[in-house]
């Protein structure tokens, strides 16, 4: 099997080039209906992509070994030739990740991670580097091409190359591209819709590589209105910890006032927005039961 390097690492240095010249063109050729840059953001989304290289290496220990047994176990093998199985490996990892994108916006649980990405209200190159540093999935949703034979190293490959791809698709900067592109490929359009926060864009385009999972999956939705970026509820700091890890202590919160064991399933395994049937009159009865004493 040749040697499958890190896509993301040999990226690196493209990934910063590109992020400059980005900040360069907006510098020469400002649009004020773009967001463009803003130093406090900026050095979050970078300290957030840094963090998740070196948490990132704990999560994957339990991800491959689950991969390395199931890989001993399945009888199949998928050689690695480049012209051949690696397009079609690229195209299996890109389904799985449709899913897996797909449930960390619909499982609370799983958005506490995810939330950290689409906590930014710019859009930019920077944005793609606000990577979380938790990940309770333990890449399950790529089994299957472990267990149909390709291996660990392979995914991991794969991964990574869908990942450096999501990188250029951050930006304001590039409009729509051809119908024939926009119709196949996840593009920058494509993507400023998934990461809007206004509710007809909401939980759309959930495409790494390409948007026809989203057309096929009925989650596809083209750009019209602008975008506005950021959360339904947007957080208003900058620190890298609480930026990580302020979805989590929402969780905990919820499930302390829960009052039985399917509300705080409820809080963890429903959408980010679930609530109990009767919250609002709970909560509308114990102000009044304030506002009397």
């Amino acid at each position: 099997m040749p040697n499958l390097p890190d896509a993301v690492l040999w990226s690196v240095p493209a990934f910063v080039l590109l992020t400059i010249v980005e900040m360069v063109s907006f510098l020469v050729h400002p649009d004020e209906d773009e967001q463009g840059y803003a130093g406090k953001d900026t050095a979050t989304s970078l300290t957030m992509g840094l963090g998740s290289l070196v948490t990132n290496l704990g999560w994957k220990i339990p991800a491959f070994a689950l991969y390395n047994l199931v890989y001993a176990l399945t009888p199949l093998r998928v050689p690695v030739l480049w012209w051949t199985t690696v397009p079609l490996m690229l195209l299996g990892q890109d389904l799985c990740y449709y899913w897996s994108h797909r449930s960390t916006h619909r499982v609370r649980l799983l958005w506490a991670q995810h939330v950290v990405h689409h906590s930014s209200r710019h859009y930019n190159l920077s944005t793609a580097l606000r990577q979380p540093w938790t990940d309770l999935t333990f890449g399950i949703f790529y089994l299957p091409l472990v267990v149909l034979g390709v291996s660990p190293a392979a995914v991991a490959f794969c991964s990574s190359v869908n990942l450096v791809y999501q990188f250029w698709i951050h930006t304001e900067r590039i409009d729509k591209l051809p119908r024939p592109v926009e119709f196949v490929l996840n593009t920058p359009s494509h993507h400023r819709v998934h990461h809007a926060s206004q509710g007809g864009y909401l939980d759309r385009n959930f495409g790494g590589i390409l948007i026809v999972w989203d057309r096929l999956f009925g989650s596809f939705t083209a750009e019209g209105d602008r975008p506005v970026y950021g959360l339904t509820k947007n957080i208003s700091t900058f620190n890298p910890l609480r930026v990580a890890t302020h979805e989590y202590a929402a969780i905990g919160r919820d499930l302390a006032a829960a009052r039985n064991w399917r509300e705080r399933a409820g809080y963890l395994f429903r959408g980010p927005g679930w609530q109990p049937a009767d919250l609002t009159e709970r909560q509308a009865s114990a102000q009044e039961a304030k506002v009397a004493a």
